[in-house]
């Protein structure tokens, strides 16, 4: 076999993070496509265990090398950074620092070769931010820490994949950060990573900026003009199969009903509330353009429903899913 060790890292100890993971790890299937481990605490795990009763057992390893990846075991490198009686459900700036020592760790693991992908629980930004580490999430600590400049949030889910020029940003940064240069880089993005994925020629659809993509000067000042045809046209030129830009009103709807592969939005809440609207239980993101392979959740540290057992673990199993498809394979 060639299962692909992935590290999972643990997120917000406060939120639902450990429920989810222990939930997806009691799946055999899991088992039988990877070798899963947890970076995080293990007694955070082992409360959560104690909530969703999956009658699993945390393994305590300091070493990937330690791990047994046997179903029933739950293999966690512990870092030991948060207390056991960790308030639940809420914002604190140890839960913060922890969750960014977790990814930390694991990238590490990455760049040394000793896990072949990366798979995501939630953080919260607020906790992120008083544990000292000022970034909007998740995909910008991995740009930063591994010298990544041009990389991408990819959101994917059974029937639409979307990928982003801009993201964590206000609507009118967003606006002047669109340029040629960095819609084409991620039309590119998107086209090399799903030819990766299998897609010999992918159809990729680009999203205007203005309603019904500008209509020709009827809305908005040219931008469609200025900074998106040429990407596309620079794109085609190299025989990548993007057009646009088209309307985002109608774009997604085509893109579920499979006229394109996937489709490159220009801000974040363009791309993430159709995806959204299909189930937040069927959503994934993927960071594009990394030296690593990272998967992660589509939704939050849900700190209301942390503690109770009832959070959906899908989106994780989809996560883990979608890291074995692109990760590496190595002998056993």
């Amino acid at each position: 076999m060639n299962r692909p060790i992935v590290g999972i890292t643990m997120g917000d100890a406060a939120g639902v993070g450990p429920e989810i993971i222990m939930k997806s790890l009691r799946d055999t299937d899991v088992y039988q496509s990877c070798r899963p481990f947890v970076i995080g605490d293990s007694k955070i795990l082992e409360r959560a265990e104690r909530v969703v009763q999956t009658g699993l057992r945390v393994h305590n390893i300091a070493s990937v090398q330690e791990a047994q990846f046997q179903h029933g075991t739950v293999d966690c490198l512990d870092l030991n950074l948060v207390p056991a009686d960790l308030p639940i459900g809420q914002v604190s700036a140890e839960a913060g620092h922890a969750a960014f020592s977790y990814l930390k760790k694991a990238i590490e693991l990455a760049n040394v070769g000793e896990i072949d992908a990366i798979c995501t629980a939630p953080l919260n930004k607020e906790a992120l931010h008083k544990g000292g580490h000022i970034y909007p999430g998740h995909t910008e600590i991995l740009a930063d820490l591994t010298g990544t400049k041009d990389f991408s949030m990819m959101l994917s889910a059974p029937k639409l994949k979307v990928i982003h020029v801009t993201t964590h940003v206000g609507i009118l940064d967003a606006v002047k950060m669109i340029n040629p240069e960095r819609v084409y880089k991620v039309i590119r993005m998107a086209h090399e990573t799903l030819q990766k994925a299998g897609f010999e020629s992918p159809k990729i659809a680009v999203c205007g900026i203005n309603p019904h993509a500008g209509e020709n000067g009827l809305f908005g000042y040219g931008e469609e003009e200025e900074k998106i045809v040429p990407a596309v046209e620079q794109a085609q030129a190299e025989g990548i199969q993007a057009v646009g830009p088209l309307p985002a009103d109608t774009l997604f709807f085509r893109a579920t009903r499979g006229d394109f592969d996937i489709v490159v939005a220009m801000y974040h809440d363009q791309g993430h509330g159709p995806i959204k609207v299909l189930g937040l239980e069927a959503g994934v993101n993927i960071t594009v353009g990394l030296p690593i392979i990272r998967t992660s959740v589509d939704h939050g540290t849900a700190f209301d429903i942390a503690g109770k057992g009832i959070a959906d673990e899908q989106s994780m199993k989809e996560a883990l899913r979608q890291a074995v498809e692109l990760a590496p394979k190595r002998e056993e």
